[in-house]
């Protein structure tokens, strides 16, 4: 959506019209605006304006909030300048994708001479924010072409010194890698990272590549690429700073003094701005038109950024961590006020102007009318006044459904995707889309008049405009260290110990060394390493090592099988009682759920959208659904849950969403309300936050079919309640249900379609294992903006806390302090008090009384408190986007599950999240609390619910679905060969209840391409020189293991060779070798072998006298069972014609 198109409309307000042809000239002036108008009146100033426009907020919030407003008012790309994110003088790293953004904006302004005047937004904290000097980005910037001369070492150096970390695998920008010849960088300034290629010290090629799949992008003949950090001083530089700053006493900062005094700039976001002077305003053109949005408000921000940093530099001079000569880390609000006042063009907009003077104008707009969710009271507003000059504008989420209502009442619409003005002159236009806020314009003649979702609703959200997220590193097989314990599908439990090289005739081939038990070993070739996999079981005890040469690994698993059966039985019986059923088959979408879905203000992940296909299909089949949603916290199961019960309620069904906690029922209530506000559904709930009498109310409009969808607690299973017409039933975390009422459930499962939604864990190879039995759909995909949550574990430190929720409120955010004892938390809350007295704080438990817990929520949701100090009651599904810190005073007394559920409360938004879990300092940890903590620690990426270190997660949600009992089978074999085993059992009984041969599951397919017999004498293996790191061939030789195809294989040699380079011969044999395994599993031979000079092929089941076998002028003896060519006499190489007979072997 674009309203540029409206703002010439704008400008012709005679209180704007006099002044836009003088934006040239000298300028002084306060605009007289209310909040909503603003950022239209900043988009029309920018457009009049030949100089670049820099807008000052008070906040990033403000400029976060700005942002996606002005690029739909102006169609162009609006430049954020943020914040590092950081307290001052903070030891603590700025997100990557900040510094990229800084870079960007000092680049953009850096080349603007060329382009159009660029739109700039920064707060002005982060506008007096240190960063390089503009000579500093000047000489950085470095622009090489193809066969350019470059000294290869020099060029690292150079790289180095201006920021670039060093990886193995470049995927995020700022980072570069080095690998023989080739040189990948990814600058702050592009898009694509980029692949250098040197022939000697010669650039031999330049091409952009892609960083999720290495792949090359495109080839390119030049390029050019700046800084990767703000700070790139000089070693003489940091050297002087050092011995000039160097009164401390702490071990730290000494450590981090020496390292400065020898020029190497450690904790970089610390020192680097205390090494700067400059600020963005080196970078800003004099002739800018600088535009404030509240002075008042920017004066006062300025002020408390002032006595912030002189209060933590006063105590860190106390603490002996600083010097009391260092510099201020960012520019004061005095100088930083007065470099300001240089400018000549400024102009301030102020809410509450209403001066008249040729300094002060207020501007012709008002507030809009608002209507609080009463469509039919704003459709008979717009027929009122359909004949007026009054042209109205709406943006809504609901559009389709507004312009219904409207078309009901008379009122002839436009529904576009784009404005247009000759319709907008004539009749009400209405676009699909989110703003904040509407108004009203009085122009010369007639009235505009803007309406959104707050005026028609009461609410919006916004579609906010995503930050770039980071790509995690590759994880394979390379997670596996030596010492790990390991499973080896044929020989049992052992200990990993490496990768050795050894002696094949008179080749090498590449082992995995395996340590077993009385310190045996067992060499496993390199082509095997899919039959190895990493030990998961249950925490707290190591497995013991399996003896080779014995029976006891026969035994383990025998056990095991027949556990296994005994669980596949119960599934497939369960499978086959749901497919005798029948339920209702719901109708196809409808044009209202296509409305509802794109009114969505997020992006759907490619999870979301499998799961809802999915659920969908479900509904839509006669079967009744019975489909376990699984993903992690904050990964959007509650979208998929909305829309269907949406689709429920569109074939007039009634569904009961089941949730585990009062809170959440209320969380539940908001939500699924502002998603369907647009449409005639009604929407309760049920809990104890209830009267009696309410309760009973609500009961029987459950009753008699009134009530279209009721959210509650267990209460909704009470026999009372006997729904009139229910279609679904949604359970949030079911695991958290007693007994009696997960019995209730099974009964429902057999009458309704179910839908269930769980954040424990299920990991993908269980999801496969269950395939077709327990419908399950994981969402292992984090929203496109979310990043990992930054976690903490340390000692109870009033400093640490006093930081973390001063950094909060700093950036406008809200934090949740987690005290679990009810008995005294006011005392406790007292002491936050008296620590941090410029907080807002409240308290929130499970013994409130329920409306003050209620109101207390609310308060808290919509931002009037900063602190919500409660006990563990916000563990399940509370959604607060704005509260980004958590801190946990007792995680030591908390199970793990608890502590990830909680740290899933916040991450939500855009903004870097902190999870701060501390324990006691007068109290040694046991053994078990300290394993969880290091868990939670480790586990910070996302969806890192599915991965190894949260290992209790798996087994528990294992036992979920299969029974606690089979957590024994597990330990003994390990997850991974569990769930093969299962999928085995699985697909056996299924075969035979649906009379037809076992399909081949994936691993089984790997063991019979295995089991052909290879002699060839090749040394096949990856040579350390083309790939130095362990865990990079470890990988590699992972991703050759699986390899089912001709066209794979292809596809990853050329992989590698985009990467690494030319291929080395050994690693080239190792593919030939992987490509006649895959020829001849096709071909059905199985053996081929290269012997005394000769070939000799043997077919498995059908006679070589039987196939259609290709010519080939070379002696061949065609046997029964084997064939013999003998290619002595030929010009190609015997591999080559290896490959190429067995390609060509037809059966």
């Amino acid at each position: 959506m674009v309203l540029s198109s409206a703002l010439p409309l704008i400008a012709s307000v005679k209180e704007l019209a006099d002044i836009l042809p003088c934006l040239e000239n000298d300028l002084d002036l306060t605009f007289g605006v209310p909040d909503e108008a603003k950022v239209v009146t900043i988009a029309t100033l920018w457009k009049y304006s030949k100089s670049p426009v820099v807008i000052i907020v008070s906040r990033e919030n403000d400029a976060h909030n700005y942002l996606a407003q002005l690029k739909v008012w102006t169609d162009t790309e609006v430049i954020h300048y943020p914040s590092h994110g950081i307290l001052p003088y903070e030891r603590k790293d700025i997100d990557p994708s900040i510094l990229q953004q800084r870079l960007t904006t000092i680049s953009k302004l850096n080349q603007h001479k060329n382009q159009d005047p660029p739109l700039i937004i920064t707060s002005i904290q982060s506008l007096g924010s240190h960063t390089l000097p503009q000579k500093d980005f000047k000489k950085a910037l470095t622009t090489i072409s193809l066969n350019q001369e470059v000294n290869l070492d020099l060029f690292i150096k150079k790289i180095i010194s201006i920021g670039y970390k060093q990886e193995l695998v470049v995927t995020n920008s700022g980072e570069f890698a080095h690998r023989g010849g080739i040189v990948d960088l990814f600058s702050p300034l592009a898009i694509h990272p980029v692949r250098i290629e040197f022939f000697g010290n010669v650039i031999d090629s330049i091409r952009t590549f892609n960083p999720v799949d290495q792949r090359t992008v495109q080839h390119e003949t030049k390029i050019t690429f700046g800084p990767a950090s703000e700070w790139i001083p000089t070693s003489s530089e940091i050297a002087n700073f050092a011995y000039n700053n160097s009164n401390v006493s702490t071990e730290k900062s000494l450590n981090e003094l020496a390292d400065l005094k020898n020029g190497y700039l450690t904790t970089p976001s610390f020192y680097g701005p205390l090494l700067s002077k400059k600020t963005l305003l080196d970078y800003i053109p004099s002739n800018s038109l600088i535009i404030f949005d509240e002075m008042n408000e920017i004066d006062l921000i300025a002020s408390e950024q002032d006595e912030l940093s002189s209060e933590r530099k006063i105590l860190l001079i106390k603490n002996g961590d600083l010097d009391p000569k260092t510099p201020e880390s960012h520019m004061n609000k005095k100088k930083l006020f007065k470099e300001l006042k240089k400018y000549s063009k400024t102009i301030e907009l102020n809410r509450w102007s209403s001066k008249l003077d040729k300094k002060h104008i207020r501007l012709p707009f008002s507030q809009s009318k608002s209507f609080s969710g009463k469509l039919n009271l704003a459709a008979q507003d717009f027929s009122k006044r359909k004949n007026k000059n009054h042209h109205s504008l709406v943006i809504t989420e609901q559009a389709q459904r507004y312009s219904e209502i409207l078309t009901e009442h008379g009122v002839i619409n436009y529904l576009s995707e784009h404005l247009n003005l000759s319709n907008l002159f004539k009749h009400p236009t209405i676009i699909q889309n989110s703003l904040p806020s509407g108004w009203v314009l009085t122009l010369p003649s007639s009235k505009l008049e803007l309406i959104s979702d707050r005026e028609l609703f009461g609410f919006t959200k916004i579609r906010r405009n995503l930050r770039k997220k980071s790509i995690p590193k590759s994880r394979f097989l390379s997670d596996i260290k030596p010492g790990d314990y390991i499973v080896h599908v044929d020989h049992g439990i052992a200990q990993f110990s490496g990768i050795v090289r050894r002696p094949l005739e008179d080749k090498e081939r590449d082992y995995i060394q395996l340590s077993y038990a009385s310190d045996d070993k067992l060499y496993v070739p390199i082509e095997q390493i899919d039959r190895i996999s990493k030990y998961v079981g249950p925490s707290g005890q190591n497995p013991r090592l399996t003896r080779l040469g014995t029976s006891e690994w026969n035994r383990a698993r025998s056990k095991v099988r027949d556990a296994v059966s005994t669980v596949a039985a119960d599934l497939v019986r369960l499978y086959a009682a749901r497919q005798m059923l029948q339920g209702h088959a719901f109708s196809e979408d409808t044009p209202w759920q296509d409305e509802l879905e794109k009114s969505f203000p997020y992006e759907e992940t490619h999870d979301q959208l499998e799961a809802i296909l999915a659920v969908k299909k479900d509904m839509e089949s006669l079967s009744p659904m019975d489909r376990l949603i699984c993903g992690d916290v904050g990964f959007g199961k509650t979208e998929i849950a909305i829309r269907a019960a949406f689709k429920a309620v569109q074939d007039n069904l009634q569904v009961a969403v089941l949730v585990p906690t009062t809170v959440l029922a209320q969380q539940h209530l908001q939500t699924f309300q502002e998603r369907m506000s647009g449409f005639p559904i009604n929407i309760n709930a049920i809990s104890r936050f209830n009267s009696v009498k309410e309760a009973q109310i609500i009961i029987n409009q459950a009753n008699t079919g009134e009530i279209d969808i009721l959210i509650g607690t267990h209460r909704l299973l009470d026999p009372n309640i006997q729904f009139n017409n229910l279609g679904l039933v949604i359970i949030d975390e079911e695991q958290r249900f007693g007994v009696s009422h997960k019995e209730r459930l099974k009964r429902l499962r057999l009458e309704v379609d179910v839908l269930t939604l769980s954040a424990t864990p299920i990991p993908r190879t269980m999801h496969m294992a269950l395939s077709g039995i327990r419908d399950t759909s994981i969402i292992q995909t984090a929203p496109e903006s979310r990043q990992a949550i930054k976690t903490h574990v340390s000692e109870w430190n009033p400093n640490v806390i006093r930081e973390a929720i001063l950094h909060e409120i700093e950036r406008g955010g809200q934090v949740y302090l987690i005290h679990n004892r009810v008995q005294t938390i006011d005392q406790f809350s007292q002491k936050i008090k008296k620590l941090v007295p410029e907080s807002k704080i409240a308290i929130a438990h499970g013994q409130m009384p329920q409306s003050v817990l209620q109101s207390v929520m609310k308060n808290f949701s919509t931002g009037h408190f900063d602190v919500l100090i409660c006990t563990t009651i916000i563990e399940s599904g509370i959604d607060i986007p704005n509260a980004n810190t958590l801190i946990v005073e007792r995680a030591d007394q908390l199970g793990l599950a608890q502590m990830y559920q909680l740290r899933g409360r916040v991450g939500r938004s855009i903004n870097q999240a902190y999870a701060y879990l501390m324990y006691p300092t007068d109290k040694v940890l046991t053994g078990t609390a300290r394993e969880r903590l290091s868990s939670i620690f480790e586990a910070s990426e996302l969806g890192s619910g599915f991965q190894i270190a949260l290992r209790d997660l798996e087994i528990r949600g294992a036992g979920n679905l299969l029974g606690a009992e089979q957590s024994g089978s597990i330990a003994s074999v390990g997850f991974d060969l569990y769930t093969q085993m299962l999928a085995e059992e699985v697909e056996i009984l299924k075969s035979k209840q649906e009379h037809r041969k076992p399909l081949p599951l994936p691993h089984e397919q790997y063991n019979k391409m295995r089991s052909i017999m290879i002699d060839i004498p090749l040394g096949a293996f990856i040579p350390e020189t083309y790939m130095p790191k362990i865990d990079e061939r470890l990988a590699l030789y992972q991703r050759i293991a699986i390899l089912t195809t001709r066209e794979e294989t292809i596809t990853l040699e050329n992989e590698i060779l985009d990467r690494y380079g030319n291929i080395p011969e050994a690693l080239t044999q190792l593919f030939q070798f992987v490509r006649i395994r895959i020829a001849a599993f096709h071909g059905k031979i199985k053996q081929v072998s290269y012997v005394n000079n000769k070939i000799l092929l043997v077919s498995e089941e059908v006679s070589f006298t039987q196939r259609k076998l290709p010519k080939v002028n070379l002696p061949i003896k065609v046997g029964n069972m084997q064939l013999h060519i003998d290619p002595t006499s030929s010009d190609k190489k015997w591999l080559e014609i290896i490959e190429w007979y067995l390609e060509k072997i037809q059966l």
